[in-house]
């Protein structure tokens, strides 16, 4: 299957680091990728971007997705040249195992490994245990004297990974949210001449607690919002169907509810009808753990009507973060016409 998108620009965005209150490499792509498709953008003290389309009513709508991706931050070299870090985002540290990392310093940066001790020198305690972040050691494969000199506290560290084509779907670190920035970005490019003002932005610390959401949702202060992430598909072995909560390959996914928010039951019956009316692939989702930059919005300057597009994804919060061309496609085709038809006459209030 051909890739119906700009795989390049895909794999520009899941590949630039960006860790939580550190999105500068990110944010100029962002920033770079908006900038001919609107009329203005701004950024905040905290990081946020916004690109703004201006309509004709003074009504607005503002459309999220947070550049932010888990990684970590160096909390102390040791003598003999390892590295110790602090966790930004949540890890389950069994999947750091045997990884590349690089360790973004001043100067340069430095690649680094986590390692994995061989099986067979291990006792069965060993074996057993669950190790915790805090218990990583990353090797610089530096003397002690080299790593205390290039890397510092504060450092910050992200997984080496690139993005590839598996079969159907594109793989690699940071899909989440990046690849619903890219869905975002690609509607700024479609939409011309909206009736409502629409504001894409582009969040900052969802990963640690949808920060930026909350504090842009007071200063747009919008009418309505949609956010972008990704979610869990767990259409994989053992697991049952009722616990996948989406799966690859069915469309695009219309938020109902997650641990953070209830959607606007109005918002998401129109996300349904204007993906019924376009004939665009999508499927329900109810996501029983895991938070989003929806509930930012909806409760950050007051009651504003707020629902979400979601890209169905494997192995969510890992370096093989899996999604299917064509949910992405359908997701930005959502995205579009939904924007496209939304004149500020639907009443989304209960």
């Amino acid at each position: 299957m051909a890739v119906p998108f700009d795989f390049e620009l895909l794999c520009e965005l899941t590949e630039t680091s960006g860790v939580p209150g550190y999105e500068d490499r990110i944010r100029e792509v962002v920033t770079r990728e908006l900038e001919p498709e609107v009329d203005e953008v701004q950024t905040d003290a905290m990081g946020n971007v916004v690109g703004t389309i201006d309509g004709e009513s003074d009504d607005s709508v503002v459309v999220a997705a947070h550049m932010d991706e888990i990684g970590f931050m160096v909390r102390h070299v040791t003598d003999d040249g390892f590295v110790q870090v602090d966790a930004l985002g949540g890890w389950d540290p069994r999947v750091l195992k045997a990884q590349r990392v690089t360790i973004h310093t001043d100067d340069e940066d430095v690649t680094g490994l986590i390692g994995s001790l061989p099986p067979h020198t291990l006792d069965e305690e060993q074996r057993e245990s669950t190790p915790d972040v805090e218990d990583i050691h990353i090797d610089t494969g530096l003397d002690g004297e080299e790593a205390n000199d290039r890397i510092s506290k504060g450092d910050l560290v992200t997984m080496e990974q690139s993005t590839e084509r598996v079969g159907d779907t594109v793989t690699g670190k940071a899909l989440d949210d990046r690849i619903c920035l890219f869905a975002m970005l690609e509607a700024a490019r479609n939409i011309e001449n909206p009736d409502l003002t629409v504001h894409f932005a582009a969040t900052v610390q969802e990963e640690v607690g949808i920060r930026g959401a909350e504090a842009l949702g007071v200063d747009l202060d919008p009418d309505l919002a949609i956010a972008l992430d990704v979610t869990v598909a767990n259409d994989v072995p053992g697991f049952e169907p009722a616990d996948h909560v989406t799966e690859l390959g069915d469309g695009t996914a219309v938020k109902l509810k997650d641990s953070s928010v209830i959607a606007n039951p109005k918002v998401h019956q129109r996300l349904q009808s204007v993906a019924d009316e376009e004939d665009i692939d999508f499927q329900l989702e109810v996501l029983p753990a895991g938070g989003t930059d929806t509930a930012g919005f909806q409760r950050a300057g007051g009651a504003v009507p707020a629902g979400a597009i979601s890209i169905p994804t494997r192995y969510l919060h890992t370096v093989t973060e899996s999604a299917h061309v064509d949910d992405v496609s359908a997701t930005i085709d959502l995205l579009t016409a939904f924007l496209e038809t939304e004149d500020g006459e639907y009443d989304y209030t209960l």
